[in-house]
């Protein structure tokens, strides 16, 4: 049961609890509604118990360090490297 599922049954046992006046015969429909109530309560929270323990954790990478590179000048009037 996903976090939708929770509060749905969260809303229909508050909705059967508090907004309804219906009486059926064998059938306590406030109960009903707290036991859907406490349900979706529960789920809710083993749902958010298990969704902080799956934070996916990125491991420590290593920086990368680019080489520097040293470029001599060269004496003949070429320093880009593009000459002959």
């Amino acid at each position: 049961m996903g976090l939708g599922g929770c509060i749905i049954l969260i809303a229909v046992g508050a909705i059967l609890t508090f907004a309804t006046d219906w009486h059926m015969s064998g059938v306590n429909l406030d109960l009903v509604g707290i036991i859907f109530m406490a349900t979706g309560l529960i789920g809710l929270v083993t749902f958010s118990g298990i969704a902080r323990r799956r934070r996916v954790m990125v491991p420590p990478t290593t920086p990368v360090v680019e080489e520097e590179r040293h470029h001599h000048a060269r004496r003949d009037g070429y320093t880009d490297g593009y000459g002959a």
